[in-house]
């Protein structure tokens, strides 16, 4: 009984294991001289992975709706942060926008957009184009430049592959029984 409590919790806590932080900015961090439209190049953000925001006083971060991203709006923020060290989990597949509603920084490039896809096997996934949106699956929802799908390298740490988990769960319950 032992082991079989032991195999389920390292079950559970397998996904957690596999998820991925991005520092956004890399070591800029979340600045006004950031090329955000370049640093989501070639990253596959997964349901479960976090973004780490890091900055200073004279900024923030905004989780902001498409409209609002491309028009640099700050009235309708779905979420705001202003810590300096925010982590954002990626909770669910599809398109998410970030700006910093300080006046001028998301008009001079301060904005980020990314596309979030749902967590899958081995092999890497492409992203659907969220509802209502006309962007090209692999492309950042920006619309700002058209790219290929972003290679993910096998055994990427973002990756999880479920269908395991669920067959090791059913041997898990098959033993206690």
């Amino acid at each position: 009984m032992g082991l079989a409590a032991a195999l389920l919790f390292l079950l559970l806590a397998a996904p957690a294991a596999f998820a991925e932080q991005y520092t956004v900015g890399d070591s800029s961090g979340w600045t006004t001289t950031g090329d955000y439209q370049s640093w989501v190049q070639g990253k596959t953000f997964t349901v479960g992975d976090t973004l780490l925001f890091t900055y200073g006083g004279s900024h923030s971060v905004e989780e902001v709706s498409k409209s609002d991203y491309d028009n640099c709006n700050t009235g309708n923020a779905i979420k705001s942060y202003s810590d300096g060290n925010t982590v954002i989990t990626l909770s669910n597949p599809g398109a998410m926008y970030f700006i910093c509603p300080t006046i001028g920084h998301c008009a001079g490039g301060m904005k980020l957009a990314i596309n979030v896809v749902a967590a899958s096997g081995n092999s890497p996934s492409t992203p659907s184009t969220p509802s209502g949106s006309t962007t090209p699956s692999g492309t950042p929802p920006s619309g700002g430049t058209t790219t290929s799908p972003p290679s993910t390298p096998s055994g990427a740490p973002s990756t999880v592959n479920y269908s395991f988990m669920v067959a090791l769960l059913g041997a898990v319950v098959g033993i206690m029984s």
